[in-house]
């Protein structure tokens, strides 16, 4: 039997839905974004093999019970891995089934954090290393907060000034995924203006080594609820095992959440799992109610009264700058 193969860009349409049919025989679902596809058909033109590149992460690869050990994977891995290359994307990222880890450390993936239900790969033995090397080290007792910052709030404010004056060094991690209302390089320069007087602040991109709810993919996992423990397992997971030791972090700040359930899922998977990696978990409680959602609803009914009071000056500073609309 021969195969061919079809790349195919911005997949829809009768080929999307055949790929689905495929995905779901093989127990998986489609959950959007793939820029590239590469299908594998057989002689009779029947998908027996799938994989699409999202941004730098490889998603969807999956193949036929009957082609296994023939090396279908590694040869749409191989292809799409070539695809990102061309269009400048060195550092590739995967998120995969346990059992699968071992595959992909053959196809040239390593992993950096996983649990007993998923791995996360990057095609980089030393990827992550480089990364940590890179970020600006404190002294002394020191705290981590990470935030989204979608955009920089009287909230975040609080939160990162009060924790702060309990450590000698605080490091601030900004989510870098751009899926938010606010692109990432104007959530990091509110945040820069709106605690420059922190001395004690040192702030970080996330790079690819925070795992945002946008980043980790569904199409594996059964349920949305487990989902969303599993992507917080997985990034508290690489958290405590590689970034707080390489900054000596010892403590991680979080604001409460009482709005959002996946955060506050989230906020309860950390104070469970830090602890066990030697962070403390301190949970400070949300300042006037304020939340970036209710900023972001008052832009749009364009209420600056209440804009004034939810926002830092340097923050409706810089959005009047920049002229940002919602």
């Amino acid at each position: 039997m021969s195969f061919s193969t079809s790349e195919i860009r911005n997949i829809d349409g009768c080929r999307l839905a055949e790929t689905c049919r495929f995905l779901e025989k093989m127990g998986l679902k489609y959950d959007g974004g793939a820029e590239v596809t590469v299908n594998l058909y057989d002689d009779d033109e029947n998908i027996v093999g799938t994989g699409s590149l999202c941004g730098n992460i490889l998603k969807y690869i999956a193949v036929d019970d009957s082609l296994q050990g023939e090396g279908s994977a590694a040869s749409i891995v191989s292809r799409l891995v070539s695809i990102a290359y061309m269009s400048g994307r060195r550092r590739l990222f995967l998120f995969t089934k346990a059992q699968n880890e071992f595959l992909f450390r053959s196809l040239g993936f390593f992993t950096l954090a996983s649990t007993d239900e998923v791995v996360y790969m990057e095609n980089s033995r030393n990827g992550l290393s480089s990364y940590l090397d890179s970020l600006e080290k404190g002294t002394g007792i020191q705290g981590a907060v990470v935030a989204n910052c979608n955009p920089f709030t009287l909230g975040h404010r609080y939160l990162m000034e009060t924790a702060a004056a309990q450590v000698n060094t605080l490091h601030v991690f900004i989510v870098s995924e751009d899926a938010s209302d606010f692109s990432f390089r104007d959530r990091f320069e509110m945040v820069r203006r709106g605690t420059r007087d922190i001395m004690n602040l040192i702030l970080h991109e996330s790079g690819d080594y925070i795992i945002s709810h946008s980043t980790f993919p569904t199409y594996f996992i059964k349920s949305t609820q487990d989902a969303a423990s599993i992507n917080a397992e997985l990034d508290l997971t690489l958290f405590g095992k590689r970034i707080a030791p390489a900054l000596g972090i010892t403590k991680r700040f979080v604001g409460s959440e009482p709005y959002c359930v996946v955060t506050n899922a989230y906020n309860e998977m950390m104070k469970k799992l830090l602890p066990t990696y030697g962070i403390e978990v301190i949970e400070l409680p949300r300042k006037d109610g304020i939340s970036a959602s209710m900023v972001r609803k008052a832009m749009r009914e364009h209420d600056d009264a209440l804009l004034k009071s939810l926002l830092p000056t340097t923050s409706l500073e810089y959005i009047k700058e920049r002229g940002i609309e919602l």
